[in-house]
């Protein structure tokens, strides 16, 4: 498993015209069973994103459609971990 850490560059403002198509892109790898759970930090100073890619490299590729890595309006940080899950999770883990 991965976090993804995004760090906003840009003002919210700036982020606001791309959120919708930032959302379709989460949307697609949620479909896809890439993405666990995501969402904005709090303060809204980025946001993170937990996913089950197979590796970093594929992650990497992932996130250059992300319109905000697209864009330059975040960097992203990958922090790649092992899990211990609750028991309601291994189907959606596995």
């Amino acid at each position: 498993m991965f976090i993804i850490d995004l760090n906003y560059l840009v003002p919210l403002e700036q982020l606001a015209e791309y959120i919708v198509a930032h959302r379709q892109y989460l949307d697609k790898y949620y479909n896809l069973g890439l993405f666990v759970a995501s969402g904005a930090k709090i303060p809204r100073t980025g946001g993170i994103i937990i996913s089950v890619a197979g590796s970093a490299e594929e992650l990497e590729q992932i996130i250059t459609e992300d319109p905000f890595y697209q864009h330059n309006f975040a960097e992203f940080k990958f922090t790649q971990f092992l899990t211990k899950h609750h028991p309601a999770l291994i189907d959606l883990l596995n």
